[in-house]
């Protein structure tokens, strides 16, 4: 399809897509090249119309066991107590409010929770839950990395595409943004989350790598007459950075808070305490007593 790859903590993923008949390479230079067209497009295809993008390199974990809620309450500001198929989006923070990860946490049944995070992090993200598990009890960690492949169908077309794919019913009030269903696409079954990182509306498709390739060509069929591109990293980056969704480790690190970053959204000081809940309460009220006077 004429990618033009690039790596990332070993994974190879496609940066952009050269145009038909052109060549897929991209030669250093200090101007514009070949690149800046293409990224272009692929970015309007994603806001105007529908893409796809392999995001297969996103680090996958199931955090399960009695302990499970327990730990992750308390690494994670936001609640994750919340009902089975439910998406949080939140950031793990150290004692001193730190933001130690930035992650997705889907409640999959009471006790086991699905764990997603970035390509090059899940390493570090890992031992940041297992540095707590002794204490917690009854926790297993099982990776999933390597064995779920990532389809990110998005864009305003992106309900239209997958509803011809299935009977389930798409509409908002039955799959509203950031929640979780099982779906069967094809012969593929589907872990469908209602959530991107690009800013429109979209699914991130999670499924057994076996069924990948069977699950690439359904979505690109159905997809033909929206207008359906295949879209690459860069634009990716360029969608966030519009969205004002973070990467941890160029926007977001330790040496931040919640609060600092704008995420204090994502910050459930009512659900009791947890492990930065101290840190973060004094930064919050210190900052309506800034706002106040």
């Amino acid at each position: 399809a004429g990618a033009v790859y690039g790596n990332k903590f070993g994974w190879e993923r496609p940066n952009w897509f050269a145009p038909a008949g052109a060549p897929a390479v991209e030669v250093p230079s200090f101007e514009r090249g070949a690149a800046f067209d293409a990224i272009g497009a692929e970015h309007r295809a994603v806001r105007e119309r529908v893409a796809l993008i392999d995001m297969s390199s996103f680090s996958k974990y199931e955090v399960h066991g009695p302990g499970a809620l327990a730990l992750l309450q308390k690494l994670a500001g936001n609640d994750i107590d919340r009902p089975v198929g439910t998406i949080v989006y939140t950031q793990l923070c150290n004692e001193r409010g730190g933001i130690e990860a930035d992650v997705t946490i889907t409640r999959l049944a009471a006790h086991r929770f699905y764990f997603v995070t970035g390509s090059a992090l899940g390493v570090r993200d890992r031992s940041t839950i297992e540095r707590h598990i002794a204490a917690a009890g009854g926790v297993a960690i099982d990776d999933h990395t390597s064995a779920r492949a990532v389809l990110n169908l998005c864009g305003p077309r992106s309900r239209e595409v997958l509803a011809q794919l299935t009977a389930a019913p798409l509409a908002n009030a039955d799959f509203p943004y950031m929640s979780a269903r099982q779906l069967d696409i094809g012969l593929a079954p589907v872990l469908a989350l209602r959530v991107t990182y690009l800013g429109e509306l979209g699914y991130e498709l999670h499924v057994p790598v076996e069924y990948a390739l069977h699950l690439y060509e359904k979505l690109w069929a159905a997809g033909q007459p929206h207008g359906i591109a295949n879209a690459g990293y860069r634009a990716i980056n360029s969608l966030r950075l519009e969205k004002h969704y973070l990467i941890w480790g160029a926007d977001i690190t330790p040496d931040y808070n919640p609060y600092e970053a704008g995420l204090g959204f994502c910050v459930a000081l009512g659900k009791g305490d947890f492990l930065a809940r101290a840190d973060v309460l004094s930064r919050f009220s210190l900052g309506r007593q800034a706002r106040a006077v």
